[in-house]
């Protein structure tokens, strides 16, 4: 004869699937520079923080929300020759952050948009340069939405969106900063 176990936990078999994630690192912030600013001869941190009044013009303009408002800015310049901004940025892809680099020209124009870090286990396709140079030349004047002038991938849907909302929130910001109202 034999024993029940006392417990119905010990008579199932305990699976414990382990936790994947996936976390590449792809840039370091240095080699997005030299990347997207090929030219510069130097960067220097713009370090700052949005006013109130800012931040909501920027949220206006952009119509997404500004979680920080100490956004992460260097200068990029070619001996005393300014090139534009480069902004490093998060979003969350569907559950893990992304961080991107945006390169904007000094006429407010993106020259160039790259993946540094992707946390998540589905989605990288973002990385791919077609869909990345959707944005070239975009300004804060564009519509920049995903499935209008910005296309969507399938199966990196939220990664895509979100990029999509953080790239148009950079370019107000952008605005913002050189003085111009959205």
């Amino acid at each position: 004869m034999s024993r029940s176990p006392s417990s119905p936990w010990l008579a199932t078999p305990l699976l414990i699937a382990p936790l994947v994630v996936q976390a590449t690192q792809y840039l370091s912030v240095e080699q997005a520079q030299r990347l997207l600013f090929p030219t510069a001869t130097g960067y220097t941190p713009e370090p700052l923080e949005l006013t109130p009044d800012q931040a909501r013009a920027v949220e206006q303009a952009s119509g997404t929300r500004v979680v920080s408002r100490k956004p992460r800015i260097w200068r990029a310049v070619a001996g005393d020759t300014p090139l534009g901004r480069l902004f490093i940025d998060q979003v969350y892809g569907k559950h893990e952050f992304i961080t991107y680099a945006l390169a904007v020209t000094t006429d407010g124009k993106v020259a160039g948009l790259e993946i540094l870090d992707y946390r998540e286990t589905h989605g990288d396709e973002v990385r791919q340069p077609r869909w990345r140079a959707q944005f070239l030349g975009k300004g804060a004047a564009d519509a920049v939405k995903l499935g209008s002038d910005i296309q969507n991938i399938s199966g990196a849907t939220l990664s895509c969106r979100h990029l999509t909302d953080g790239v148009r929130r950079l370019l107000a910001t952008n605005r913002v900063l050189a003085g111009t109202t959205p």
